[in-house]
């Protein structure tokens, strides 16, 4: 799993269906998610830190957290099928632990009223994500060419502990 964080709210050029940007740590990928237009207001207000004079269902559900004594630990957007995704929101209460199932955008305007921390599966982001830095990536891809160019069996067995002769044994001489 790959913690993210939400950068913003766009909009889609054609459409103009509002879509919440996640980025990686190393501001490398980006995951764009369609949502509906109730849920990017949501989530702006919980960036912009808005106090809304009365609960909103987001709020409130953050409130029934607080008033059951529920934690929750962290978002995770699990899957990705039929160009939906699907979330759960990891609650725990004690040493008791529940998943809820939920949409992505709920539980990252949700995480965001709490400081939650919002994971994605390595699945997911491989088959939805689109790259930020490109430059980053190809030289990436470069220097680990390089290095496996230069890489020898015996380094290779150096640095992982077997033995270069069980190695041998295993596959053959090379």
């Amino acid at each position: 799993m790959i913690e993210m964080r939400v950068a913003g709210i766009a909009l889609d050029a054609v459409t103009r269906s509002p879509i919440v940007l996640l980025k990686d740590g190393s501001d490398r990928r980006a995951l764009p998610i369609y949502i509906g237009q109730d849920q990017a207001r949501a989530i702006i207000g919980a960036l912009e830190q808005q106090k809304p004079p009365r609960p909103l269902t987001h709020d409130l559900i953050v409130n029934f957290f607080e008033a059951w004594e529920l934690n929750l630990d962290r978002i995770i957007i699990h899957s990705l099928q039929d160009n939906t995704f699907y979330a759960v929101l990891c609650l725990s209460q004690g040493e008791k632990k529940k998943e809820i199932d939920c949409r992505p955008s709920d539980a990252i305007a949700i995480s965001l009223r709490t400081g939650s921390p919002i994971w994605v599966m390595e699945e997911v982001i491989l088959e939805a994500s689109i790259p930020v830095d490109q430059d980053a990536d190809e030289a990436e891809r470069r220097a680990f060419r390089e290095f496996l160019a230069k890489l020898t069996p015996e380094e290779l067995v150096k640095n992982s502990g077997i033995e270069l002769c069980s190695i041998r044994a295993i596959i053959g001489d090379y």
